[in-house]
């Protein structure tokens, strides 16, 4: 799987300002999403940030987000529908399983914010957990990588010193179909799958 890894990706001021929100206090066995959305036209949700700065983040970084889907799947670029910017804490004992990411997802990134060191994402050739490479954590690198069905297995967890705090910045279609036609996978299969996975679909139902 194609990798695109950007070191110092946000602007210094949003990076500050990402890094000073106020989020609830989770113990280090949780892990608590803040779903922010956006398409060309409006918010569509938006649950930690204010407005203008949702804005801002959506005006600052699409463009430059949206090159990286034209270079990893250009075919999917075409069926960019909004934009999801959401703040993941993660507990220091906390452990997300191994996924390949839901279908709605065209782009998938991770913006590490803070604390200065922790665990980066850990990318696997299988759902067994095989051939494991780390992306090791740096505070304000990014990784970016468009999700193919069975083929995109990562994962990411705490260090179990201190929770871990990263903004998923993902490029969104509501076009699922198109998007299993692409794959060549079944839409329908794919769908159960998901639900069928009480982890994953967790997160999925955040986002269709």
């Amino acid at each position: 799987m194609d990798l695109k890894i950007i070191d110092n990706f946000l602007e210094a001021d949003d990076y500050k300002t990402l890094c000073s929100l106020k989020l609830e206090k989770i113990n280090s066995n949780e892990i608590k999403v803040y779903v922010n959305e956006i398409d060309d036209n409006s918010i569509l949700r938006n649950e930690v940030f204010s407005e203008k700065f949702l804005k801002n983040l959506q005006n600052n970084y699409h463009q430059k987000t949206l090159a990286i889907l034209n270079e990893l799947n250009p075919l999917k670029a075409k069926l960019y529908d909004y934009s999801t910017f959401s703040i993941i804490e993660t507990g220091a004992n906390y452990k997300f399983p191994i996924h390949d990411d839901t279908p709605n997802k065209l782009l998938s990134g991770v913006i590490y914010l803070y604390p200065e060191n922790n665990t980066g994402t850990i990318f696997y050739s299988n759902k067994k957990g095989d051939n494991k490479r780390i992306i090791d954590w740096q505070q304000n690198r990014a990784v970016f990588f468009s999700r193919i069905e069975g083929k995109s297995w990562h994962a990411y967890k705490g260090d179990g010193k201190s929770n871990r705090i990263a903004l998923v910045y993902n490029l969104m279609t509501k076009r699922l179909k198109d998007v299993y036609r692409l794959e060549n996978n079944n839409y329908f299969f794919g769908l159960m799958r998901y639900k069928l996975n009480p982890y994953i679909y967790k997160f999925f139902k955040f986002n269709i």
